[in-house]
């Protein structure tokens, strides 16, 4: 299993990026999957989920109405588009798989790639 994030990077308040999550080694289509995040000194939380077909969301209530999770199955990718960002989004991103096709959320057996680092700054 591999799962590369990517577009992270640094963005002033009211910014946005748009995370890539690059997948192999399983049958992406298969699986619901999650963005997490990992502020600084802080433990790991659930950002976003969305179910194999894409029909069933979930937001953190921080994130709804700014962030808008998809996927493509034909490409193995999952998205993260997050808008209006503010100093509460700094943290590292995460995307995770869970460790059975018929898993729904999040927990600490999910497989997670190395993440990519979103800043937030003034």
């Amino acid at each position: 299993v591999q799962l590369v994030e990517s577009g992270g990077g640094l963005v002033q308040p009211g910014g946005s990026l748009t995370l890539s999550c690059t997948t192999s080694g399983f049958t992406f289509e298969n699986y619901y999957m999650n963005w997490v995040r990992q502020a600084p000194g802080k433990g790991l939380e659930r950002v976003s989920g969305i179910s194999k077909d894409g029909t069933d969301i979930y937001y953190q209530d921080s994130v709804k109405g700014r962030f808008t999770i998809s996927r493509d199955n034909a490409k193995e990718t999952l998205y993260l588009q997050m808008d209006n960002l503010n100093l509460a989004d700094t943290a590292v991103y995460y995307c995770t798989k869970p460790p059975s096709i018929y898993w729904v959320g999040f927990s600490d057996m999910d497989d997670r790639g190395q993440g990519t680092q979103v800043t937030v700054s003034t």
